[in-house]
C-alpha cells in the first residue's frame, strides 16, 4: 500500500499482509509527532505528485535493495503528539536488505515528496524549517 491519507495507521495489519514465506526480515519505521514544544502538526501533500513520487521512490528501493514487499502510509491533517505521521514497512529476504531499503526510502520522501509540516505552537504556527507550503515552488 502506497497512500497519504487522514486517518490512523493499522500497523499490525500491514506487518501481516507483508508475511510471505520467502520474507526473512520486516523493518518498520513509525514516524511520530514529538513533543518539541509544539501543541500539534499540520501536514499538507500536492497527492496529486505525491503518490506517484512513493511508488516511484518504493520502486526504487525494491530494485536496489531486492525488497519483496513495500508499504508507505503518510498521513496529513491535523496531527497531536504522540500520533502516527509516517509509517513504512520493508520487508526483504534478508534484515541487512530491508533495514536499507527502509532508510532510503525515508530518506527519499524527505528530498523530494511534496509534503510539508507547520508546528503549532501557543505563540503560533511556524513551517518547519526546510518546508514550504503548497504553492511556493517546492
Amino acid at each position: 500500500m502506497i497512500t497519504i491519507q487522514h486517518g490512523d495507521v493499522d500497523i499490525g495489519a500491514l506487518i501481516e499482509q507483508a508475511k510471505q514465506p520467502e520474507i526473512g526480515g520486516i523493518v518498520v519505521f513509525d514516524g511520530i509527532v514529538r513533543d518539541d514544544d509544539i501543541l500539534a502538526m499540520e501536514l499538507e501533500a500536492y497527492e496529486e505528485v505525491a503518490v506517484p513520487e512513493l511508488q516511484r521512490i518504493a520502486d526504487e528501493a525494491t530494485a536496489e535493495y531486492g525488497l519483496l514487499s513495500v508499504d508507505i502510509v503518510h498521513r496529513i491533517g491535523r496531527l497531536d503528539i504522540g500520533e502516527n505521521i509516517l509509517v513504512i514497512v520493508a520487508a526483504a529476504g534478508h534484515r541487512k536488505e530491508a533495514f536499507a531499503g527502509c532508510e532510503y526510502i525515508l530518506e527519499r520522501i524527505k528530498e523530494s515528496v511534496p509534503i510539508w509540516k507547520k508546528e503549532l505552537r501557543t505563540d503560533g504556527a511556524t513551517w518547519v524549517p526546510g518546508e514550504r507550503p503548497h504553492g511556493s515552488g517546492r
